[in-house]
């Protein structure tokens, strides 16, 4: 039986959904190659994350302490996580494809010396050939790639495997020593400066109201798009473009080179749909564009689609949203 193990995130003292959709493409593979599957948790006094995920059907959850690991820096969690690897026996590692994800789960592949197939979509085949599929090029392309290793790691596309509920079991917790030496990490956790907000999560909304340069300044985010967002209790996104004017976050930003999110409802607001904005929101579940250019790319990938002045079609919308 092959065994799996999942490299699980936590941001404060809480499990990050995004963890919970690698928890689901386990469970997928499990079901392809048979075996359970581990989770492997890394922080500096994090009992009460690794209690939190023992609901989920894991064989065991690996809770792996060290202080080096109380803020995140790829050296040392890539060290702690193949602790845990290690000690699980895994031949399969799976992570979420957020920062992270993406910033330390190589680092864990190369020293297993292991392919990796990253932004997987959707896995295929059995246990005598697995084929991974992802995007490539923007997602114009789908390629389906096989790992030749012993060891396979993948990170997932979260948007593309629903959060995992709790099943109510209890799994084992198993605590081990990461046994980092601090003085040979070449880097070191100083502090995070991030963006606070009332509103939703961008990638865990279940709303997104997104703006783009038909806005014409960054004032209109506030005054155009707000209130709407309000209404939906939708997260806040954007284009790259307005990013990169100044006129909101670079955490807002949406698209490949952004946050990658499938909400139940994307609004475009003069967003003209650059592949690059595309490659970021065309999952989402139902997605509405609001675009004064009856040719602008994103009524493409539009359910609905409304040719009009934003800056008159929007507070009317947020208007009846008030009245109801």
């Amino acid at each position: 039986m092959s065994k799996i193990i999942v490299l699980a995130e936590q941001s404060e003292g809480s499990v990050v959904k995004a963890s919970l959709s690698a928890v689901t493409a386990a469970r997928q593979l499990a079901e392809k190659v048979g075996g359970g599957f581990d989770i492997a948790v890394v922080g500096h006094q994090i009992g009460e994350v690794a209690s939190a995920l023992t609901g989920y059907g894991a064989e065991r959850v690996y809770q792996v302490e060290d202080p080096s690991c109380e803020g995140y820096t790829a050296q040392a969690f890539a060290q702690a996580f193949h602790k845990a690897v290690e000690a699980s026996g895994a031949s399969f590692v799976i992570s979420a494809s957020t920062a992270k994800g993406k910033d330390c789960t190589p680092r864990v592949a190369a020293r297993l010396d292991a392919g990796m197939a990253s932004d997987v979509t959707g896995i295929e085949g059995d246990s005598s050939g697995l084929v991974y599929v992802r995007p490539m090029w923007a997602g114009n392309i789908i390629g389906r790639v096989k790992i030749n290793t012993d060891v396979q790691v993948l990170t997932v596309r979260t948007t593309e495997f629903d959060a995992a509920v709790s099943t109510g079991g209890q799994s084992p917790i198993e605590s081990i020593a990461a046994g980092i030496d601090a003085s040979s990490l070449r880097m070191s956790y100083v502090s995070l400066d991030s963006v606070k907000s009332d509103r939703p999560a961008l990638t865990d909304a279940d709303a997104v109201i997104s703006g783009g340069r038909g806005l014409k300044e960054g004032e209109n985010f506030e005054k155009i798009i707000a209130p709407l967002a309000d209404e939906l209790n939708a997260a806040i996104g954007a284009s790259r473009a307005v990013v990169d004017l100044g006129w909101v976050p670079n955490d807002w930003q949406v698209g490949q080179t952004g946050k990658v999110v499938a909400p139940d409802l994307y609004i475009a607001v003069g967003i003209s749909g650059a592949i690059q904005h595309l490659a970021g929101m065309k999952g989402s579940k139902t997605i509405v564009a609001i675009n004064k250019d009856p040719e602008a790319p994103i009524f493409q990938v539009a359910d609905y689609g409304l040719v009009a002045d934003l800056f008159d079609a929007v507070p009317q919308i947020t208007a009846q949203l008030k009245d109801r």
